[in-house]
C-alpha cells in the first residue's frame, strides 16, 4: 500500500500539481498585497475616499450588506488587472496559447498528412 502511495505521490503530475498549488498561493500573496496596499488605496483617492465595504440596508428586519459584495467585485477587477500588468511586466502575453509540446507537434502533423 505504501509503495503505491509513493508511485502516485512522485509521479511527474503529482509533483508538478503540488508545486503549482505552493507557487499559486505564494503569488496569491504578491498579487493581493499589491491590490490590497496599492491599487486599493489609488482608487479609494481617486473616488473620493468612497469605501463601499460598509454599505448596506435592512429588509424586513434582515441587514443585506450589498457594499460588501461590491467590494468583493472591485477587488476582483483590481486582482485580474493586477495579474494581467504583472504578466505583461514580465514579457509573458496572457492571451497568448502556449507553444505546443514536442508530441503535441508530432500529432499535428500526422494529423495534417491523414487530411490530405
Amino acid at each position: 500500500m505504501f509503495s503505491s502511495l509513493k508511485t502516485f505521490l512522485l509521479r511527474g503530475d503529482a509533483l508538478a500539481l503540488a508545486v503549482g498549488v505552493v507557487i499559486g498561493g505564494a503569488f496569491n500573496s504578491i498579487i493581493s498585497t499589491l491590490v490590497e496596499k496599492f491599487f486599493s488605496p489609488l482608487v479609494g483617492a481617486a473616488m473620493g475616499g468612497l469605501d463601499f465595504s460598509k454599505a448596506a440596508f435592512t429588509l424586513v428586519g434582515i441587514e443585506i450588506g450589498w457594499g460588501a459584495i461590491v467590494q468583493a467585485l472591485i477587488n476582483f477587477m483590481m486582482v485580474g488587472i493586477s495579474l494581467y500588468l504583472f504578466l505583461r511586466i514580465l514579457g509573458k502575453n496572457p492571451n497568448e496559447a502556449p507553444a505546443p509540446t514536442s508530441s503535441e507537434a508530432l500529432l499535428t502533423e500526422i494529423r495534417d498528412l491523414l487530411k490530405k
